[in-house]
């Protein structure tokens, strides 16, 4: 017995490798790969047919095949590891329906090199486009929770200390800031993927007078790619993609973390529904948020699959290979899947958790994050610089804190010692000069700029707001434009099956 896919290997696959490298990867691939894979048999066909490198009759029948696969799906296909890929797997299948000499006349000008290369770039491009989707629709519920949670003040925090006052619809909108621009970073790998590699051939092209034009437009792609070898070499498009990704992880693992702490008892700040909550098995009071700490383990997860994708090629040569072309298209996949789950789970996070508005503002009251609001007024309303400002507030946090006194317990009297112990002169504020900076309300009110007042997020949330319809927009318009695309190449395929007269 030889091998099902070269005269030039005398032996049949060793069964050790069908069932560890070939079986699972067709499992585990075929499926996902399928459409990509007729569309570019199609796309493929429809030039030959174009530039006359196929008999009108040879095209006829080779359509009807092709189109019949289509119908049939993936699971008419029986899938034979000793085929080694999807390719020739798929290829068995044709030459089964429309003969060993027609279905055979398909792979002229080609090789499963550069299909497998345009595959990849079909298939990232649809992911990229769902992960868009996905960081937007989280982004619009963290805006919508901005608008909603505008006046909720709450402490802001640095170093996980209270820094200064904030308004949970802030934060909000800080988290909606940094989802746009993962936004964008995912947008700016689009057109790095949009080159299409069918005609590179295995690295150098072909003989063949091919038009590459006529598959790039079928299947959606802006251009051909210039160089055939780069075309099957590289994969940094997806590593871009994946880049994109992790940086996505990352946002909603701080964010993930964020809400852990603030929903302990010790904070309590925020809280979930039972919904999203899970419980023990042992202590029946524990309410445990594990939805916050899968998120938390899943960035790095991500980050872990983007490291895996680029060390599988390091050290690999400037072509063609498994590990380079596979191994790190596996990772990105698996990338991909994980981003898409974890974003539907971090929508759902955002939707659900509740500010606790009185507990905010009573610890924005208690724990001096108004300070630097009380420096700020002895700057400006008692005449000194900030440096001695600050050398004054601090030694008044340290008076109140020996006495056991929270922020909203300080009074003219100790603010006038601790002036007197750093500048040598009394402030003599009246008490309600000095409610007022200590107000964290009005410290709220009074920060414009980019800052929490309310004012300011609306107009930040509209602005915010136009900037993901728009993204939103260009994800719509190219999504319409490969749809459109892939309608035309149909037809004609269609076309071809039903006559065999040219279609131009």
């Amino acid at each position: 017995m030889e091998s099902k896919v070269s005269r030039r290997l005398k032996e049949p696959l060793a069964q050790q490798i069908c069932d560890h490298i070939y079986g699972p990867r067709l499992a585990r691939d075929f499926p996902k790969q399928f459409d990509h894979l007729t569309d570019v048999n199609q796309a493929h066909l429809l030039m030959l047919h174009k530039t006359g490198l196929v008999a009108p009759d040879v095209a006829r029948q080779l359509a009807r095949g092709l189109l019949q696969m289509e119908a049939e799906g993936p699971a008419a296909v029986e899938l034979d590891p000793a085929r080694e890929d999807p390719y020739f797997n798929y290829e068995a299948k044709l030459m089964t329906i429309a003969g060993r000499d027609v279905g055979g006349r398909l792979h002229m000008a080609r090789s499963r090199n550069d299909i497998a290369a345009t595959t990849d770039r079909m298939r990232a491009r649809s992911l990229v486009l769902d992960a868009i989707d996905a960081v937007g629709r989280a982004r619009r519920v963290a805006l919508e929770r901005a608008s909603d949670h505008g006046d909720v003040v709450m402490p802001g925090y640095t170093h996980l200390q209270p820094a200064q006052p904030i308004t949970f619809g802030f934060y909000m909108s800080a988290v909606a800031e940094a989802l746009g621009r993962d936004m964008d970073r995912l947008q700016g790998a689009l057109p790095h993927i949009d080159a299409m590699p069918l005609g590179a051939g295995a690295l150098a092209g072909t003989r063949f007078a091919i038009d590459r034009d006529v598959t790039a437009r079928a299947l959606g792609f802006g251009s051909a790619s210039p160089n055939t070898l780069d075309a099957v070499a590289s994969r940094d498009f997806a590593w871009e993609a994946m880049s994109a990704m992790a940086i996505v992880a990352l946002t909603w693992g701080r964010v993930a973390q964020d809400f852990h702490v603030w929903s302990t008892p010790e904070f309590g700040l925020v809280s979930f529904p039972d919904r999203v909550a899970s419980t023990s098995s042992i202590m029946p009071q524990k309410k445990n948020p594990a939805v916050l700490e899968y998120l938390r383990g899943k960035s790095s997860h991500v980050i872990g699959l983007l490291t895996t994708s680029l060390i599988a090629v390091k050290g690999t040569h400037f072509s063609h290979g498994g590990d380079s072309s596979r191994e790190s298209m596996r990772s990105f996949w698996e990338c991909a899947d994980e981003m898409l789950r974890c974003l539907s789970l971090f929508e759902l996070v955002l939707s659900t958790v509740e500010p606790q508005r009185p507990r905010m503002l009573e610890r924005a009251r208690f724990d001096f994050s108004v300070a630097t609001d009380l420096a700020d007024g002895l700057v400006a309303e008692g005449g000194m610089s900030f440096r001695d400002a600050h050398h004054v507030v601090g030694g008044l946090v340290r008076m109140a804190l020996d006495a056991g006194r929270s922020a909203a317990e300080i009074d003219s009297e100790m603010l006038d010692r601790a002036a007197v112990e750093v500048v040598g002169a009394r402030v003599e504020w009246p008490a309600d000069k000095l409610r007022d900076y200590l107000d964290p309300v009005q410290s709220v009110n009074a920060r414009r700029n980019g800052g929490p007042a309310p004012a300011e997020l609306v107009a930040a949330v509209r602005t915010q707001q136009q900037h993901l319809e728009n993204a939103l927009a260009g994800v719509r318009a190219t999504r319409q434009a490969l749809d459109a695309a892939r309608r035309q190449m149909k037809r004609e395929v269609e076309a071809m099956a039903d006559r065999s007269a040219s279609i131009h």
